[in-house]
């Protein structure tokens, strides 16, 4: 089973506080993805949250952008 956070229907400034929270209530349970969708903006809220939490993650590309998959933290 996958966890899944979807940020579709998300304000920008409330982004930080849920992708961190939804990281450490499931950091046993990687990999971890995040649906940002098409928001470029969405998406570089995002990875500032697991650039300053140290995760590893995958960045999608082509038709997975807009997806991405935390496998450490």
């Amino acid at each position: 089973m996958t966890f899944k956070l979807d940020l579709h229907g998300i304000r920008h400034h409330e982004v930080n506080v849920m992708v961190e929270d939804f990281i450490y209530d499931n950091q046993y349970n990687l990999p971890l993805v995040i649906i940002c969708g098409n928001s470029s903006r969405m998406k570089e809220l995002v990875l500032e949250v697991l650039n300053k939490l140290e995760c590893e993650y995958i960045d999608g590309k082509g038709s997975d952008y807009g997806r991405i998959t935390v496998i450490k933290f």
